[in-house]
């Protein structure tokens, strides 16, 4: 490749990447806006604690199960094309979610949500993937993954914002009607994105992805402490603006915001950080990506627990600063660390098959909440949740020295 054509693939990836990023950010904005809009729902659609949960276990069983058939078909068919047609639909339900008139109805629209927004990570992150080389790649899909954080701030402050108004509804129409405007220039810029032909990319292993991916053990290791790691930060996303409004008297849209503000600024450090750091170590160590994630969970653990227990608003929001800047590093490296043991025309099934697990453990985390809040609590579900962490550590230790090695070497 010449110097012209380098400068030309390098902008290209960069270009892809911006435009990746804006179509990731709404998909936050999205589903994150119900989480600050708890005590509003409650009162407007009687919903409760336990069906305030469910909104956030429903998406996200929905939206796993779905994960595993949508990187098949962007191992076999055009990611482009799925992750417009993933932002449309989404931003449809997302206008109807303000149309909701029961706590049934809108739990079904959060089902209807988990579908639409299946189809577009496992096809976003294998887009990016490709579009860099290994030594690159991680600060790729950290960049891409900095919009899940900026979503979730803009989408909580926005969601408790506008359900401080009255005007919760509003708010999904807002978020659904700038999803579909946008979906116009994302799709005029994709058409110029090369994939590979069906000639450059075996189909006959994109069919058989998912018999391949089993078949790695470091991959089942990751699919093992992949949901553990959401089980606590979606403990967080679902439950922590409720958490600091009753404990701490705050207002609807300050506790949206000092939720997410601290938590997800700190986040988006680590994977910036945590990024380059990988890509770095990687030119000493192949595992350097799973070196960081394993001290990520070692970080995050006190910090959880931390959460949960401080006496002052002050020192709640310390430790979710700490927490978000160490799980900046394992959110930044999960899925380039998996593609270092996958072979490349599996990725997107990869990336599914990770989200599936992560979304059927994950998705507990709020409805136990939910459950068990009065009796148990917040705080001892995030002590519970640090626990949690360490064990999953430990089994990325040993993944680490008895499996990386030999599962490398048979990809590359």
């Amino acid at each position: 490749m010449n110097l012209a054509n380098s400068i030309n693939a390098s902008r290209q990836a960069a270009l892809l990447v911006a435009f990746m990023w804006v179509a990731y950010f709404l998909n936050y904005c999205d589903r994150q806006a119900i989480s600050a809009m708890f005590p509003v729902l409650r009162s407007d659609l009687e919903m409760t604690d336990f069906q305030l949960g469910l909104t956030g276990t429903i998406f996200l069983w929905v939206y796993g199960c779905g994960c595993p058939i949508a990187g098949q078909l962007a191992d076999r068919f055009s990611k482009r094309q799925l992750v417009v047609l993933s932002l449309i639909v989404w931003s449809i339900v997302t206008i109807a979610t303000g149309m909701a008139t029961s706590a049934v109805m809108l739990l079904a629209l959060r089902a209807a949500m988990g579908i639409s927004e299946s189809l577009y990570m496992p096809a976003a992150v294998a887009l990016t993937a490709n579009a860099h080389p290994p030594e690159k790649r991680s600060r790729a899909v950290a960049l891409l993954t900095t919009a899940q954080i900026a979503g979730t701030v803009g989408g909580s402050w926005f969601g408790g914002w506008m359900a401080q108004q009255g005007r919760w509804r509003e708010a999904f129409f807002v978020l659904g009607g700038i999803g579909l405007v946008y979906a116009v220039p994302y799709f005029l810029f994709l058409r110029t994105v090369r994939e590979p032909s069906q000639r450059d990319a075996p189909n006959d292993r994109a069919k058989l992805a998912l018999v391949e991916l089993i078949q790695v053990p470091t991959f089942l290791v990751l699919c093992v402490v992949f949901p553990a790691f959401l089980f606590g930060l979606w403990m967080l996303y679902s439950w922590l603006p409720n958490f600091l409004y009753e404990k701490f008297d705050l207002e609807l849209a300050d506790a949206g915001f000092t939720a997410s503000v601290y938590l997800q600024t700190a986040t988006l450090v680590g994977l910036l950080c945590g990024g380059i750091l990988a890509d770095k170590l990687y030119l000493r160590t192949k595992a350097a990506r799973l070196y960081l994630m394993t001290a990520s969970l070692l970080l995050c653990a006190p910090c959880l627990n931390a959460v949960g227990n401080s006496d002052t608003l002050n020192a709640t929001r310390l430790a979710a600063s700490a927490f978000g800047l160490f799980a900046g590093f394992f959110m930044g490296n999960i899925f380039p660390a998996a593609f270092e043991v996958v072979p490349p025309a599996t990725r997107a099934s990869a990336v599914g098959l990770l989200n599936f697990f992560g979304a059927l453990v994950s998705g507990l985390a709020p409805l136990l909440v939910g459950t068990w809040k009065k009796t148990i609590g917040v705080d001892r579900w995030l002590s519970y949740a640090a626990m949690i962490y360490i064990v999953a550590a430990l089994v990325l230790i040993v993944g680490i020295h008895q499996l990386f090695q030999k599962d490398y070497e048979r990809v590359h």
